[in-house]
């Protein structure tokens, strides 16, 4: 019965190693899809010409500048200014000329899920 109990006692604490062993494993595979999904992001970013209006690090128009703008809002809040710009504008009460257009909203969705990753990795 004391060996059994011993065997019981020490699952947890098995589970718990191994857990941690598939995280730390899985961790640069993450991040390896995080940096990609960037990339990708920085990419559509430059071929919508974002930076006719918007600057990151001084380059860029001078009217919306995106530094650290991962900080400041989720990444609902940022997708909700690339898809749904007029209303994201209201709730944020932003007076800026000119507005910024719908028209990215119609991008695809992997397209916009990767111009999120960009913004957000602005920080």
């Amino acid at each position: 019965m004391l060996t059994t109990f011993k065997a019981l006692k020490s699952v947890p604490v098995m589970a718990v190693a191994i857990g941690a062993w598939m995280a730390i494993s899985a961790a640069p595979a993450f991040a390896k899809q995080d940096a990609d999904q960037v990339k990708k992001g920085e990419a559509v970013y430059t071929a919508q010409k974002c930076a006719v209006c918007h600057s990151i690090a001084g380059k860029g128009g001078k009217s919306s500048a995106l530094d650290g703008v991962g900080a400041k809002l989720s990444a609902d809040d940022i997708k909700q200014w690339i898809t749904h710009p007029t209303d994201a504008a209201k709730k944020a009460n932003s007076t800026k000329k000119p507005p910024m257009p719908a028209k990215y909203g119609k991008l695809p969705a992997a397209d916009i899920d990767a111009l999120v990753a960009f913004m957000q990795s602005l920080k």
